[in-house]
């Protein structure tokens, strides 16, 4: 009898692999999958860049910009960015910039190849734990195409998402390879490294070796069994955590301010919102509607009612799937892989001021992805003629996700139409309002921007970047003493807000305060010293101030930062040229051409040097004349200033003739447009190339 009873039990200790057939199926089913995402995605590689966050990663970010180097690939890994240490990530969009430079379409285009491979990873990894393919197909596609997708894929600030999720499938695959054949290091290794990189692409895939534990207990089948207890599958994932925890220690180091302290929100809301946010999610899973680039904080307004709703359904959700486990073991493990890899992106560790973000779902839902593609399965198994309905529920439902994406994805065309759709979308939403008219200024519709900043305010009225915007918007149209007044508003609020100094000192450059903005500039310095814009201005305003020596320092120090901002090019060439450094000054002219072709006043500064410069081994009439000719052919030959540079590149270059018709033309065009000064200057020049002499620039002492 006990004979009888007893079950045979499966070798733990070398597990068979799960060998599904040999077809063509499997990479019919990437096919298609890389096809869907292409589909629903391949539209952004027309979008722009944002001016959210893509400007910190990428398109303002000097070293990232600069492409490839030993010096950038140091950066990268030893100092944080925008609030993360990833340096993965970072890498790969020096990688682009190398590539496609900022041309927004190579950029896009990259995310939307990581995010067709990770789909085709994930259902490779999938088929190869459960041997089954079809429910595998559905679970990736679900991944694919679902509109909470379209975030991290559209925004290419979130090329981290990608990623992490790249070196998170690839752990998948590699820990399904382990735990199917007999122990081997370099198997084990793969895992290990694999998830090393997914931590230092975003750190958020700290979860992991928690879900490798519930892989274990299905569909791998390796808690049971005397060979295998829990003790030993967390043994064998010390590492895993290890590499976790250096991970979480390293995180609060790289986010710094970005944290926010229990003061701000205390640890009571940041629970309640949790608890909602749980749920709004699993209902954008099954109704993605209404999706936005940021929910604001609802902070004290929440109350208690839906965060108590909200732990009950959870609870109960909870308990329904560790009930069923026995039945279906696939429910507990995609329930738990949701909650628990959410985690850390929850808000109990509160970053930032918003309540959730689409992005935060990306790898999460995979567990939902599983329990909906396993439990069809299971429909299908238990009652053969449901079979038919259940591949056309599941053949409809990804169709509708594929439409709801590709839909989703026209609001991140560009910065404008993404905050226009965050603004219908929540309600309250200050900083959406705010972002909304910060685009709206930058394309001269002041009135509209202010009247977005001061909807923001109406919702909170001590929001600093609106405060902040709105005096520029009133700056730009000239109304410096009330602009003036908020940026005092805004650092009465706010002392350490280094961007209302900044506006505040363009401001009283407006006015013509040089020395009063100068110390606005410092200020801002002092709190942020990387605010290469501040440094720029303070340059020249000292420059202004006749401050000269002060004036080259900033310029050359923010292009130590920023070797690509031209102006701080042409403005150092012209203060090292006052002073006699000729050299120096036409190498600062040429790169601002270099990088600005059609740059009228870099091409006529560079040829009067050329031209005129008293140090002959600087001059060169040929290449002046090149140059002058280019300027004013950009000036449309009108220009008396432009003319009279080609003029005395023709004198240098031994042409005197010609050097003699185009100073009478410069003449009579100053004389037309009432410019006595140049017209006196180039009657004298004039005389010289009557005497076949060249003109000759004498430095200001």
């Amino acid at each position: 009898m006990n004979a009888q009873r007893r079950r045979k039990q499966p070798n733990r200790t070398t597990p068979a692999p799960i060998a599904p057939p040999r077809s063509f199926a499997p990479l019919a089913i990437c096919g298609l999958l890389v096809l869907a995402v292409f589909l629903v995605f391949g539209r952004t590689v027309t979008h722009d860049f944002l001016h959210y966050d893509d400007n910190l990663y990428v398109t303002e970010n000097p070293r990232v910009v600069e492409g490839l180097s030993l010096s950038n690939l140091r950066w990268a890994m030893t100092v944080p960015c925008a609030g993360n240490w990833h340096p993965i990530t970072l890498i790969s969009h020096m990688i682009d910039c190398q590539i496609y430079g900022l041309r927004p379409w190579g950029h896009h285009l990259t995310n939307v190849l990581l995010h067709a491979i990770n789909a085709a990873i994930l259902f490779l990894a999938l088929r190869r734990m459960t041997g089954a393919t079809w429910p595998s197909a559905l679970a990736a596609a679900l991944f694919a195409v679902h509109p909470l997708r379209v975030e991290s894929v559209a925004w290419v600030a979130e090329r981290k998402d990608l990623l992490s999720g790249l070196f998170f499938m690839l752990t998948l695959w590699a820990y399904a390879n382990y735990a199917q054949h007999r122990f081997s290091w370099r198997r084990y290794l793969a895992v290990v490294v694999w998830f090393a990189l997914g931590l230092m692409s975003k750190p958020s895939v700290v979860t992991l070796p928690f879900v490798l534990l519930l892989l274990d207990y299905w569909p791998l089948d390796r808690v049971t069994g005397d060979r295998w207890p829990l003790s030993a599958l967390l043994l064998e994932k010390l590492p895993l955590f290890l590499l976790a925890l250096a991970s979480c220690l390293v995180t609060p180091w790289a986010q710094g301010s970005a944290m926010m302290s229990l003061e701000l929100i205390p640890f009571s809301l940041r629970l309640g919102n949790a608890m909602v946010a749980y749920v709004a999610y699993l209902g954008q899973f099954f109704f993605p509607a209404g999706l936005a680039v940021f929910y604001p904080h609802p902070g004290a307004t929440l109350g208690w009612e839906k965060p108590l709703a909200a732990a009950v359904l959870l609870a109960i959700l909870s308990m329904t799937t560790i009930l069923a486990r026995r039945r279906s073991p696939y429910l507990p493990v995609g329930w738990f892989w949701y909650v628990g890899m959410l985690v850390p992106m929850i808000g109990l560790v509160q970053v930032g001021v918003h309540a959730r973000a689409d992005r935060y779902t990306y790898l999460s839902q995979i567990g939902l992805c599983i329990a909906v593609a396993w439990a069809m399965r299971q429909a299908c198994l238990a009652r053969p003629g449901w079979r038919r309905t259940c591949v056309a529920a599941a053949s409809a439902a990804v169709l509708v996700l594929m439409g709801c994406a590709w839909q989703q994805t026209a609001s991140w065309l560009n910065s404008e139409t993404l905050w226009r759709k965050a603004v219908q979308c929540t309600s309250r939403n200050a900083r959406a309002h705010s972002h909304l008219g910060v685009e709206l200024a930058s394309r001269g519709q002041l009135d509209a921007a202010m009247a977005e900043y001061r909807a923001a305010l109406d919702v909170k009225p001590d929001y600093t970047d609106a405060l902040n915007n709105l005096g520029a918007a009133l700056s730009q149209q000239g109304r410096t003493d009330a602009a003036i007044q908020q940026f005092k508003k805004v650092l009465t609020i706010d002392p350490q807000y280094a961007k209302a100094h900044f506006n505040w000192g363009t401001a009283l450059a407006q006015q013509g305060q040089n020395d009063a903005a100068a110390r606005q500039f410092r200020q801002a310095l002092e709190t942020d010293p990387d605010m290469d814009g501040a440094r720029y201005s303070l340059g020249v305003a000292l420059a202004a101030c006749g401050r000269n020596d002060d004036a080259i320092d900033e310029f050359r120090k923010v292009l130590q930062r920023r070797p690509t901002l031209t102006d701080a090019h042409f403005n150092l060439g012209a203060l090292l040229s006052e002073r006699g450094d000729f050299e120096e000054a036409l190498a600062h002219w040429c790169e601002a051409i270099r990088q600005r072709p059609d740059d009228v006043g870099a091409l006529d500064q560079a040829a009067w040097t050329l031209a005129t410069c008293p140090k002959a081994s600087v001059r060169n009439g040929a290449e002046a004349i090149q140059l002058a000719r280019r300027a004013v052919e950009l000036s449309g030959g009108r220009d008396p200033t432009r003319l009279d540079t080609l003029g005395a590149a023709m004198a240098e270059a031994g042409r005197f003739d010609e050097a003699q018709a185009i100073a009478r033309q410069a003449i009579r065009l100053a004389t037309e447009q009432h410019q006595t000064d140049l017209v006196r200057s180039v009657r004298i020049r004039l005389s010289l190339y009557e005497k076949k002499q060249p003109y000759r620039e004498q430095p200001q002492q």
